[in-house]
């Protein structure tokens, strides 16, 4: 039977030069799929907001959506090492909020740690987290849940002053006593000098090859959903959208057309019920 993966052994990964694979899963099926083929490690991303909920953006997901989530991704995957996002607007809160929150996720939930998005400001959190006894994974470069502040989807780390702020921030989330580092849209060459300059994970999404590990959405890495759009940094697997909406398709026109459901689909009565059945409707046998 497999095993989740502790905190050591993840750690252990980067010196060992074991790529860690890391998928999102938002729901009981995605994540007993994602189990059985061997992911490292599952992410309850707060991306459920565009993908599952229809939202524009991450910023309407609130708390107890992932708390929800999160319960069906640990019913599925008993065995993964599973983190949940903390949503926006529920940490950098002070240390009480932060804290109540996150221990929700983890109580609640049943994650086995957390994900903040953000720099150096967040260590004085990640340290209350940490001897909360609460593991944090950080998240830089691009951070969804600041897509207005930051001016949009765009890649990061671009400019000498954006890559030293994103290098220092992640020397600051190792020393606050994160366990990783999510690398979301950040230039190849940054995110390897990251890799490079730190002793815990990167993860990276749009960030190349020089990361310890890669994560993708699962809707874009099965093409699960309509109008899934191509990104320059996915690969799809699969293109399960087409499929379900074909198969949808053709059981719509069976319908309209009596053509299912067939006899084999049915359940008869025996010869006794439709003795019975014909008296009580037609007043006897040959009415």
């Amino acid at each position: 039977m497999k095993q989740a993966l502790t905190l050591p052994r993840l750690k252990a990964m980067k010196s060992q030069k074991k790529l860690i694979a890391m998928l999102t899963a938002y729901d009981h099926p995605s994540a007993m799929l994602s189990e059985e083929a061997g992911v490292d490690v599952i992410l309850v991303g707060d991306s459920l907001g565009n993908v599952v909920l229809g939202y524009d953006t991450t910023v309407p997901v609130t708390l107890d959506d992932m708390i929800y989530h999160t319960r069906a991704v640990v019913r599925g995957a008993p065995h993964t090492f599973i983190v949940t996002d903390m949503p926006f607007a529920t940490y950098r809160l002070g240390p009480e909020g932060t804290l109540r929150n996150a221990a929700r996720i983890m109580r609640e939930g049943g994650a086995h740690a957390v994900k903040l998005e953000g720099g150096s400001e967040l260590s004085e959190e990640i340290r209350l987290l940490t001897s909360a006894g609460i593991p944090v994974m950080g998240h830089i470069g691009l951070t969804p849940q600041s897509v207005y502040q930051i001016g949009g989807y765009k890649v990061q780390g671009k400019s000498n002053e954006e890559a030293e702020k994103l290098l220092q921030d992640a020397k600051a989330l190792e020393q606050a006593g994160a366990f990783a580092i999510v690398l979301e849209l950040v230039t190849e060459e940054l995110a390897t000098a990251v890799t490079h300059s730190i002793g815990i994970p990167t993860i990276g999404i749009g960030a190349g090859r020089g990361c310890d590990g890669q994560v993708l959405v699962y809707h874009d890495l099965l093409r699960y959903g309509s109008g899934i759009r191509d990104k320059k940094f996915v690969r799809s697997y699969a293109n399960v959208g087409d499929t379900i909406r074909s198969a949808i398709t053709a059981y719509v026109d069976e319908v309209k057309t009596k053509a299912f459901p067939e006899e084999k689909h049915v359940f008869p009565l025996d010869n006794i019920s439709v003795q019975n059945i014909s008296t009580k409707l037609y007043g006897g046998e040959g009415k």
